[in-house]
């Protein structure tokens, strides 16, 4: 609702400042004075979520709005190449609701917080602030040096000066040929106008300004001595109702004193705030000060719900009026928690945050600023001690208020007789902490640790027996991982986030499709266990007498594990065999093969898949171990796969050629031990770490995986003497790869303008994989095609995807990922994704 008196009229009538603008403008702003040498007048913004206690929402969605317009400018592969930069300390939590409008982009904010062991990537300054020192400080320094957008953000647009000083020290660092600006409002002066286009010439680069108002404030000769002489004056006042406030706080905490009560939390002069435990995810980053990029929105945004919950469960009973207080730079986090709050509960939510900026406040209708709490930094500021402020917190009815701060300012100060959570406890009946952990990049390590871990075994780790597999990754289960399917997809097409820095939430089979798998196991088992036989005799009689077996995690670890047993039921052998992980685009786990190295003859090593496509993942390990023996100076290492089927004819290894069934593709973790595909991100995975992956242990339920292996293993009697025969068979053959997939992916990709291979997946296993993992466009079918389809067809119809039937189809099936993806867009009819 609309204020009866402008928040601005206070100012505007003693100092004869004039707002003249867009009809929303006075709407958007208000006025105060500040306690500043270089400017008199404070625009007060009432979306921001800084100085004035705001809906969570509003205040998101007004960054959000700005950056689909930056989106929209940009277009979409442009947006998708952008980097976002936001101000600190007014400007960061927009800085991030814009990045979130624009999409996938990055976001990095600057900060007056050193960081120890961080390098600095840049620095301005901010002319009119009362502190101008900005640093950048991006955990990935290459995260400026891109060719894409560069998009400034900050809460308004006056003078220019501290974009023209952004962009002209990041311009000589890293050049590019278009910025966009993006602010609430744009208050430049007749006189500034012309600034940007000149600057934009100067430098050869395009420069866009984006705005959600236009104005300007109109200043009579000698505002400045005016408003400092206002200022003083009624700080005196308020200085003398602070002393008599304080007084009587004193009076009525002795008072409560007398009551045999204990505060929530024991530490000496702590006013009793209780701590709210928020689960916040390990490794996520706080806030962009490091860097945030769209893979971390996504862990964010999985995770909010519980930690809202959370936050909601501890709040009084009876709450009407809640505020989630940040704590300066820290404004991202705690918005998105409010506005999780807001959709829990049936209170009313507000938000805003804590500041350095000093502001007169002044009790009246016509003037933004109403009240001011003045408490002692908690954070130990680089540059020393000082006050900190909260506005419009006092008097406002809140009946609790959620502080929420990050660990580095979690200090005595914080809990102090005179600090923030003891001021808020005189305002409210009831005060929250909580705590999120400062994010700080880890040091690079300048020597290499001298041991690496050893495998991960079952039952700790996987549903297999012990002895089945050693898993040369490292165990993420306790970090939240999984996202929405579109989401992902959306992440990974426009090359945001990589498709293995986050998990799909895992497919929870129907009993129809449980019934199908059983039928499907049923059928195929014994064809299944005579491809074994057949490879595993081709590794024996060609690859090395005792082959080490090192499965692709994780398709690759149930065909390595029947390998295994084939070996030991025909010949006795008991075979190493391990799991390593394999990210398209970024290689094999160089650790892994490290530790392959200390302990085996890297000739022994056999890598083991389940299947072959259009042969990406060979290619990719043959480029991989190249690099890896070229920079290790290790040797001997063979990158060609041994697989079950190789319908792509891209191995030589194989136990057919034929595009079939096998029923571990038909699930996900419930058939390969319980563990989920690998993961690979730089804020979970170190230098000198494994890969991650989770163990799934919550789905023993519906665990199947070792009634695979032994519903294929019971059939090995039956089937050796033609697993036998047909190895021979295969040793008489010419099997050289002939890429025949390969070019049929490419003609597929272009006759269907996909003009992305990556979008096509090829045969039984591959198709499974994207109805249960991606977004699908539509399947196509060989014609004529049996049983071998019966649950792609049961898949794609729970999922509204068309199936093609085409002629002379190279696989059985192709599945094509929906192409040019945009949220919402899962099959040709549009229906929503429902996994």
């Amino acid at each position: 609702m609309k204020n009866v008196v402008w928040t601005g009229t206070w100012v505007a009538e003693r100092l004869g400042v004039e707002l003249v603008g867009d009809e929303r403008l006075s709407d958007l702003l208000g006025l105060a004075l500040r306690r500043n040498p270089r400017r008199a007048h404070l625009l007060v913004s009432n979306v921001l979520g800084k100085h004035v206690p705001q809906s969570p929402s509003v205040v998101y969605g007004h960054g959000f709005a700005l950056g689909r317009r930056v989106r929209e400018l940009l277009g979409a592969e442009d947006a998708g190449a952008a980097v976002v930069l936001g101000y600190a300390e007014t400007a960061t939590g927009l800085g991030h609701c814009v990045a979130d409008g624009v999409g996938l982009a990055p976001y990095l904010h600057s900060t007056r917080r050193p960081v120890p062991g961080v390098d600095t990537a840049g620095g301005f300054e901010e002319s009119h602030s009362h502190a101008t020192s900005h640093l950048l400080l991006p955990e990935n320094p290459a995260l400026l040096a891109g060719a894409g957008p560069l998009v400034l953000v900050d809460d308004e647009f006056s003078t220019g000066n501290t974009v023209l000083n952004t962009i002209r020290d990041l311009h000589a660092r890293y050049p590019r040929d278009r910025y966009v600006v993006v602010a609430l409002v744009d208050m430049r002066s007749a006189a500034d106008l012309g600034r940007l286009a000149e600057f934009a010439t100067e430098i050869g680069a395009r420069v866009d300004l984006v705005t959600a108002a236009r104005g300007t404030v109109n200043l009579p000769e000698g505002v400045l001595e005016k408003g400092q002489a206002l200022v003083a004056e009624h700080e005196t006042t308020e200085a003398t109702r602070t002393t008599e406030a304080t007084e009587n706080t004193k009076t009525t905490e002795n008072t409560k004193n007398t009551k045999n009560t204990e505060p929530a939390d024991s530490r000496p002069g702590h006013p009793g705030a209780a701590r709210v435990e928020l689960g916040w995810p390990r490794g996520l980053p706080d806030g962009g000060r490091h860097g945030f990029t769209p893979g971390q929105r996504i862990r964010l945004d999985a995770a909010l719900p519980a930690m809202a919950a959370r936050v909601a469960e501890a709040l009084p009973e009876g709450a009407r009026r809640v505020l989630v207080l940040g704590f300066e730079e820290l404004m991202y986090a705690p918005l998105r928690l409010a506005r999780e709050l807001e959709q829990v509960v049936s209170a009313e939510v507000r938000y805003s945050t804590t500041t350095r900026s000093p502001v007169l406040a002044l009790d009246d209708p016509g003037y933004a600023i109403r009240t001011r709490l003045v408490f002692p930094a908690h954070d130990d500021p680089d540059d020393g001690p000082g006050e900190r402020y909260a506005y419009n917190v006092a008097g406002a009815g809140f009946d609790a208020v959620v502080a929420v701060v990050d660990s580095a300012a979690d200090t005595p100060a914080l809990h102090a007789p005179d600090g923030l959570l003891a001021r808020l406890a005189e305002h409210t009946p009831s005060v929250l902490l909580a705590v999120v952990p400062s994010y700080v990049p880890a040091r690079p390590s300048t020597e290499r640790p001298s041991m690496l871990p050893e495998p991960l075994r079952g039952p700790a780790f996987s549903s297999y027996a012990p002895d089945e597999v050693g898993w040369l990754l490292q165990d993420l289960s306790d970090v939240t991982l999984e996202a929405p399917t579109e989401e992902r997809e959306e992440a990974i097409q426009s090359g945001g986030a990589h498709y293995a820095e986050s998990l799909p939430v895992e497919y929870q089979p129907s009993p129809q499709y449980q019934e199908l798998f059983q039928t499907a196991l049923g059928t195929s088992a014994a064809r299944i266990a005579q491809a074994v036989g057949a490879v595993t005799e081709l590794v024996l009689a060609e690859r090395s007498p005792h082959p080490v077996l090192v499965s692709l995690a994780r398709a690759g670890t149930p065909v390595g594990v029947l390998m295994r047993r084939w070996a030991q039921h025909r010949h006795g052998l008991d075979l190493p065999h391990y799991a390593v992980s394999i990210v398209r685009g970024r290689g094999i786990d160089a650790n892994a093969l490290r530790w392959l190295a200390a302990h085996h003859d890297p000739a022994d090593v056999v890598f083991v898949d389940g299947w072959t496509g259009k042969g990406a993942i060979t290619r990719e390990l043959t480029e991989a171990i190249r690099e890896f023996e070229s920079a290790e100076g290790v040797t001997g290492f063979d990158p060609e796969i041994a697989v079950l089927a190789d319908p792509g004819s891209c191995v030589r290894t194989y136990g057919t050629r034929e595009d079939f069934l096998i029923p571990s593709a038909c699930l996900n973790s419930t058939v390969s031990g319980l563990i989920s595909r690998t993961v690979l991100r730089s804020d979970l995975v170190g230098e000198y770490d494994f890969h991650g992956a989770k163990f799934y242990r919550e789905l023993a339920g519906s665990d199947v995986s070792v009634d695979f292996l032994d519903a294929v293993a019971a059939h090995f009697p039956d089937v050796a003497d033609a697993a036998c025969a047909q190895a021979k068979e295969l040793l008489a053959t010419d099997r050289t790869p002939t890429w025949e997939g390969w070019a049929a992916v490419e003609r597929i990709s272009e006759e269907y303008e996909i003009h992305d291979v990556n979008l096509v997946k090829p045969g039984v296993g591959e198709t499974t994989r994207v109805l249960l993992r991606r977004v699908p466009w539509k399947i196509l079918a060989r014609a004529g095609a049996g049983t071998d389809l019966d649950h792609v067809r049961l898949l794609a119809q729970q999922r509204g995807v068309p199936v093609e039937e085409v002629d002379e189809l190279p696989y059985t099936c192709v599945g094509l990922i929906h192409p040019k993806y945009t949220r919402g867009a899962t099959g040709a009819d549009g229906k929503a994704v429902t996994v």
